[in-house]
């Protein structure tokens, strides 16, 4: 087992990650019905999109011999309606100004990014709009 979810009350869940007894606590978003206190349900998706490509680049970064310290993703989800779900994930991924890598290694690691575990796993009529900047 992964992890362990108890319903609060309120719309508000915790979950517990079983291998390091990490929490993390979610909360229905302000448009619909809750407190938006917390991250949603969907904020965990979005924000697994963007942990995983940029883990995913450190492992590759790894075996170069390249730091990816000081990386930064930025992500905005975007809902849409009928049926309620995320329509659209933005992950722009920001690398730090002293990192200088040949065309080559930057495709490389993009190639990593696009293609990690969480993004295979997301539908295809979920679109993705991600861009790197170096």
């Amino acid at each position: 087992m992964t992890s362990q979810i108890i319903y609060k009350g309120g719309l508000r869940t915790t979950a517990v990650h079983l291998q390091s007894q990490t929490t993390i606590e979610t909360d229905a978003p302000t448009d619909n019905q809750g407190k938006g206190e917390r991250f949603s349900p969907t904020d965990l998706v979005a924000t697994a999109l963007g942990t995983c490509m940029v883990t995913t680049m450190a492992i590759k970064a790894r075996t170069m011999d390249i730091e990816l310290e000081g990386t930064r993703v930025d992500v905005t989800k975007v809902m849409v309606s009928d049926p309620r779900r995320i329509g659209k994930i933005i992950a722009h991924v920001f690398f730090p100004p002293g990192l200088h890598l040949d065309d080559k290694t930057r495709e490389i690691l993009e190639r990593t990014a696009r293609t990690c575990p969480v993004e295979r796993s997301l539908h295809p009529d979920l679109e993705l709009d991600l861009a790197f900047y170096w």
